[in-house]
């Protein structure tokens, strides 16, 4: 999920001292949430954006807490539009939709011959870290991994050693150094005593669409490292319980999505982000949606209210685009289509 090192109590001590700008993002939300229900007037079949829209609004409304969300979507004439903005600039602890920040970091260094996503690190008893993940299910340690390897388990089943794995090669102080120089300014992780080790950190809504977006349009990192963060992000044995939980095989896998939870002073946090993909491979919709202080603290499953709100706005999304023509895209991205293998 969200836990991302150190000790449990420890990281509620931090989070409670930086309060974690709940306070000043609820105002803005307000704001912001005021004049977008203004504007959304009545959702009608005739107008996706209205659509998305108007589920929403209704669907934040429900699940509570305070949202920090930007979507946007190509419109008919190829032009990305945002389509909701609420408090998109809040800056928010982002939990584990940072790992794809820190995938990037990694990614970036392979790009630059540093790195190799064949090199290997051995995995030592002494980096076990639990929560999400399969690594610690293990029960016993020591074997030699690849970057690529460990990179998979942080994406596909968001697994926290193989964030600490990645502070190995890429140390916390050069991970904020390598987004700073691609142009994020609130995106970073928080570093520790251990400079290998860190605490995931914040971004914004708007900053993760960006990343998003640069990301499916290849221009994030060389196209062959976007392709490989897209296929594992969009691969159907993710993340499945928020957007991506009323949708075939088919249709998730033209869903690349990261998902983020944990709780803090405020309540619980529920975080979703990715990217919807057109038939021919081509981007289409992006969602950055971090919702804080939520009730029902300990549940990190598919009934969460926020999560169960995920749902709905992601197959309100899916059916927006699914029904909205839109010009060739230059950049595409495809995936194997998922068959059922028997052993053998």
């Amino acid at each position: 999920m969200g836990f991302d090192g150190e000790d449990r109590g420890q990281a509620l001590s931090r989070r409670t001292a930086l309060g974690l700008g709940v306070g000043l993002g609820a105002t803005a939300a307000v704001a912001i949430a005021g004049r977008a229900d203004a504007a959304v007037g009545v959702p009608t079949a005739k107008d996706p954006a209205c659509q998305i829209r108007g589920t929403y609004l209704q669907q934040r409304n429900t699940a509570g807490g305070v949202w920090h969300s930007h979507i946007a979507a190509v419109d008919a004439s190829g032009a990305l539009a945002a389509v909701v903005d609420d408090d998109a600039d809040c800056v928010t602890h982002g939990y584990s939709v940072q790992k794809l920040a820190v995938a990037t970091a990694v990614m970036d260094k392979v790009d630059r011959g540093e790195l190799s996503l064949g090199q290997r690190l051995d995995l030592p008893a002494s980096i076990i870290l639990g929560g999400s993940g399969i690594y610690h299910l293990h029960s016993v340690w020591g074997d030699d991994i690849t970057i690529a390897n460990f990179l998979t388990a942080m994406l596909l089943v968001s697994d926290n050693t193989a964030v600490r794995m990645c502070g190995r090669v890429v140390p916390a102080l050069e991970i904020n150094e390598i987004l700073a120089a691609k142009g994020f300014v609130n995106t970073r992780v928080e570093p520790v005593a251990n400079p290998n080790r860190f605490y995931l950190g914040t971004t914004t809504p708007r900053e993760m669409h960006d990343l998003l977006w640069r990301l499916a349009n290849k221009t994030l990192l060389s196209a062959s490292s976007c392709d490989f963060l897209l296929t594992i992000t969009r691969w159907v044995n993710g993340y499945h319980d928020g957007i991506r939980r009323t949708m075939s095989s088919d249709e998730r896998s033209r869903v690349a999505t990261k998902y983020g939870a944990d709780y803090n002073t405020q309540g619980a946090s529920r975080h979703e982000a990715g990217i919807m993909f057109s038939t021919d491979g081509a981007p289409v919709l992006t969602y950055a949606l971090f919702a804080d202080g939520l009730g029902d603290l300990d549940n990190y499953g598919a009934t969460h209210p926020a999560v169960e709100a995920h749902a709905v706005l992601g197959r309100t999304m899916f059916d927006a685009i699914s029904t909205t023509a839109v010009p060739p895209a230059a950049t595409r991205h495809r995936v194997p289509g998922f068959r059922a293998v028997d052993g053998g």
